[in-house]
């Protein structure tokens, strides 16, 4: 058995959910914030046996797509924010950062 853990952009996570609801996978959501652009994204866990991690990768893949966004950059830390004019830049952002583990047992009380 492995767990998949799927940090997922917002924009991607109800589309990502219902799809695998519709592959008969039960996910836990978990509100999660980004580091780098200080946005909400989603965790998702997702239990499953070996024989299904492609699958799941899969609808991963097929529902959390990757886009430009435009955002301003942060001021600069101990300069003259003054004279400081933030020109946004373009960043890549969705897609997803997933993680498998192995499970050595699972409980349902």
């Amino acid at each position: 058995m492995k767990l998949i853990i799927a940090v997922v952009q917002d924009k991607d996570s109800n589309r990502l959910i219902t799809a695998f609801s519709g592959g008969n996978f039960q996910t836990t959501k978990l509100a999660t914030t980004g580091g780098f652009l200080k946005e909400g994204n989603t965790t998702l866990m997702i239990g499953c046996e070996d024989e299904h991690v492609d699958e799941a990768l899969a609808i991963i893949k097929d529902n959390c797509s990757q886009r430009e966004q435009m955002v301003a950059p942060i001021s600069p830390m101990g300069g003259n924010a003054d004279s400081y004019i933030p020109k946004p830049v373009k960043v890549e952002v969705g897609g997803a950062t997933v993680f498998i583990l192995p499970i050595e047992s699972f409980f349902r009380f």
